[in-house]
């Protein structure tokens, strides 16, 4: 039990002291605006890490989200702006798109036995050409409906709780039940423990793996349909590298890269921490690259820690 959840529980510690530390730097922190604010930037990283940490408790890792999420975009701009679509009809499409897209994925990883690493980059060079062919340009949308969402917000204090944060929310509170209570995350634990033994445990295989992908891909999907109605706007260039902060949130919420141990409170933690680093830098006018630095930082740290846990579990095993 020790191992499982103290991972878990230095995600909350970082993430409680770092935000003490900065309402001690800056009073507006003890207010709602910053907290709200940060739930409505990182809406889309926190909807596409929930998919990804299924992936990585799976045992196998997704590096097309960013690119499925800039395909997103362009796909929603040009069929609602140039082919006069309405949203609510393009939103079914590409979540249609992006189920078949993750299935496809799912099903090349388990029947023709290609790493994951190696058919989720060649995914991710699809997607991006995908939305390059479709408008190489940005593609601005206009459209009552974006208006309409855009307006939708809860008072909370002295800041909103906007509809795309409520998105984000809802998710991983349906994450987090699907992972700890349904035969589903029970077979992505088990899977990701050890595929072998989860076979001989009657878990299907070919089925679970599927679905995994398919989850990742539809929720890139929705972070992409969010992150459209956030930008106003569709680019093939949006969220380039975008994969690996949604593996370094996963991480820092405390999900071990090697499969079979995580949760998806951790990496709403972990996103979290990655935002709370960005407001903070914003709010001391430094370079956007401290953020990465500072995520790496942690990462690394993070990695570490797990590593030193299993090296001292196995000791006390033998």
């Amino acid at each position: 039990m020790i191992r499982r959840y103290l991972p878990l529980f230095v995600t909350f510690l970082v993430l409680f002291m770092g935000y003490a530390y900065c309402i001690s730097e800056f009073r507006a922190f003890s207010t709602m605006r910053p907290l709200v604010n940060l739930l409505r930037d990182n809406a889309h990283l926190g909807i596409a890490a929930v998919g990804m940490t299924f992936v990585i408790i799976s045992g196998g890792i997704d590096l097309s989200v960013g690119a499925v999420i800039a395909f997103t975009t362009v796909f929603l701009a040009v069929t609602i702006q140039k082919l006069g679509v309405h949203p609510m009809v393009a939103f079914v499409l590409i979540l249609i798109i992006g189920a078949m897209f993750g299935a496809s994925i799912g099903a090349i990883i388990h029947y023709l036995k290609i790493p994951p690493f190696i058919a989720t980059l060649a995914g991710m060079f699809l997607a991006r050409g995908g939305a390059t062919v479709i408008s190489p340009e940005s593609e601005p949308v206009y459209h009552e409906l974006y208006d309409v969402v855009a307006g939708l917000s809860i008072p909370i204090g002295n800041g909103k709780l906007t509809f795309i944060a409520m998105v984000m929310l809802s998710i991983v509170v349906i994450g987090v039940a699907l992972l700890h209570t349904s035969r589903f995350g029970s077979n992505v634990y088990a899977l990701g423990g050890n595929a072998t033994s989860a076979q001989l445990m009657g878990v299907p295989i070919a089925r679970t793996t599927i679905s995994v992908y398919v989850l990742s891909s539809v929720l890139a999907t929705i972070a992409g349909i969010v992150f459209s109605l956030y930008m106003r706007a569709g680019n093939n260039l949006y969220c380039v590298g975008f994969e690996l902060d949604a593996i370094a949130a996963v991480v820092i919420g405390g999900t071990l890269m090697t499969g079979g141990s995580g949760f998806v409170i951790g990496t709403f933690a972990g996103v979290c921490i990655q935002g709370l680093i960005q407001t903070y830098i914003t709010y001391q006018n430094l370079t956007s690259w401290w953020t990465k630095i500072v995520v790496g930082f942690l990462l690394f740290a993070f990695i570490l820690m797990q590593r030193v846990m299993v090296v001292i579990y196995k000791g006390r095993d033998a």
